[in-house]
């Protein structure tokens, strides 16, 4: 059973997940490597965007996590934006804990995080 939904949305590459809460190793090593191949097919497009939607998801433990930050270091090297959106308080006090919300481009929901691919620079500018 796949654990992420995608979707392709104005050139941007949309993942969801499937699970409310992320958890167990087996299923959070298959979400790892769905999240690179999601990565892999975001680079194919120019320019790379990835929006990760946590809509519904309300808990994850630290490997999971780190999955998170594997991904944003290869989004990085294959020059593709990656930003997340819809992310629940619990996950949101764990991201701000571990100082994560300093590095993830995180977004309110997903029509801001789609809008925010297209600003650039300081107000707009450059």
């Amino acid at each position: 059973m796949a654990s992420l939904k995608s979707r392709e949305e104005e050139g941007v590459l949309i993942v969801s997940f499937a699970d409310a809460k992320i958890l167990e190793d087996s299923r959070i090593q298959q979400i790892g490597q769905e999240l690179l191949a999601a990565a892999e097919q975001a680079a194919k497009t120019e320019p790379g965007r990835l929006v990760l939607n946590f809509d519904g998801v309300t808990f994850m433990s630290s490997a999971m996590i780190g999955k998170l930050v594997l991904l944003n270091k290869q989004c990085a090297k294959q020059n593709v934006a990656l930003k997340m959106c819809h992310i629940s308080k619990n996950v949101a006090e764990v991201f701000k804990i571990t100082r994560l919300n300093k590095v993830f481009d995180i977004q309110a929901d997903e029509e801001k995080a789609l809008k925010s691919f297209d600003k650039k620079g300081w107000f707009g500018l450059g």
